[in-house]
């Protein structure tokens, strides 16, 4: 509370981790940026009934994957495994948005890997 107001305010913690470095497909590194997976998930999430909130958890799973399996490889992780690890944690939020963003990241390019894609879900 301020001592000259008394307006109240709520102040929140949260664990500082180190930077996870991204190994791209090209062998360039990177600083993990959720940003990134989130612009990713909007795209595929955009008028489909989801509510922000939803949003946000499914970020903060992936996010937390994405810290489990960098903390095993010190600290670095491929952007392969964050692209699965926003499919694991996509698919149970929509399945629809779950194939969209399969999509761009395995960079489908005929009718029949979309139609493999959701065999394979329907299986």
């Amino acid at each position: 509370m301020c001592a000259d107001c008394g307006y109240r305010f709520t102040s929140y913690e949260h664990i500082e981790r180190k930077p996870i470095v991204v190994i791209k497909k090209d062998g360039r590194h990177q600083t993990f940026d959720i940003g990134k997976v989130e612009r990713g998930i909007r795209t595929c999430t955009e008028k489909l009934p989801i509510g922000q909130t939803e949003i946000d958890k499914t970020l903060r799973a992936i996010e937390d994957e994405v810290y489990e399996i960098a903390q095993e490889n010190k600290n670095s992780i491929t952007s392969r495994e964050i692209g699965e690890a926003t499919l694991r944690n996509l698919y149970p939020l929509s399945p629809v948005a779950y194939v969209r963003f399969a999509a761009v990241y395995r960079a489908f390019d005929t009718l029949d890997q979309f139609i493999n894609e959701i065999e394979t879900l329907n299986s």
